[in-house]
């Protein structure tokens, strides 16, 4: 696993820290050469940087939720507020890796989240979210699980914050997710599945819960 840390100022903690997961076959230094540290820094915002790009085998591989809450650690027993999120995979790996313990997260950042497969989407979508009933699960069905935590499984209140791109090739699908979700939690813009419209709808999301409230 390489790990990338930004501190808000060294040696010490910032109230909030931002951990971030990469989309398939980027790495954490992308985030950085994409500009999203640097759009913390020049908001002056009091927040804690981890981008980290994950080793697995594929993506059933059970140590990637350890991975994750390897980031969280540090942390956990601390008055941090720590938002755990990525972008298309990373986003997908985040959401599985939230389902162990959501309470120990003050939100989610998702920039255009892998969703799962066009076949559970569209089983999600044809039925609306609210009435969408997955019954029992299989020990594998990883996605069903995702949607089910989505629509059942988090806690009152906790905020999912959604970045969509309008022309993203998988933007229908993550407007199965939008409709979940309430609207000021959705973010859209123009633009595709690509690093600027992601640092794009990044810097909405600071703007949106972090810079407001300076």
């Amino acid at each position: 696993m390489t790990v990338l840390t930004e501190l808000a100022r060294a040696g010490a903690m910032a109230p909030v820290r931002i951990v971030m997961l990469p989309p398939a076959y980027a790495t954490a230094g992308d985030f950085l050469d994409a500009g999203f540290a640097r759009s913390v820094r020049e908001r002056d915002l009091p927040i804690d940087l981890v981008f980290a790009d994950l080793k697995a085998r594929h993506l059933r591989d059970e140590s990637l939720n350890g991975q994750v809450w390897e980031l969280i650690a540090p942390v956990r027993d601390r008055a941090v507020k720590v938002w755990l999120g990525g972008i298309s995979l990373g986003g997908y790996i985040a959401l599985g890796a939230a389902q162990a313990d959501p309470g120990a997260l003050a939100g989610m950042c998702l920039l255009a989240p892998y969703l799962g497969s066009h076949i559970v989407t569209g089983e999600v979508a044809r039925a609306g979210i609210d009435a969408w009933d997955p019954a029992a699960l299989a020990d594998d069905d990883d996605e069903r699980r995702l949607w089910r935590f989505i629509k059942q499984g988090r806690p009152a209140g906790f905020p999912i914050h959604l970045g969509i791109g309008r022309e993203d090739r998988f933007a229908e699908r993550h407007r199965v997710l939008a409709g979940a979700l309430v609207s000021a939690d959705v973010d859209t813009v123009p633009g595709g599945h690509d690093w600027p419209t992601w640092h794009r709808l990044w810097e909405n999301f600071l703007d949106a819960r972090f810079s407001a409230h300076e």
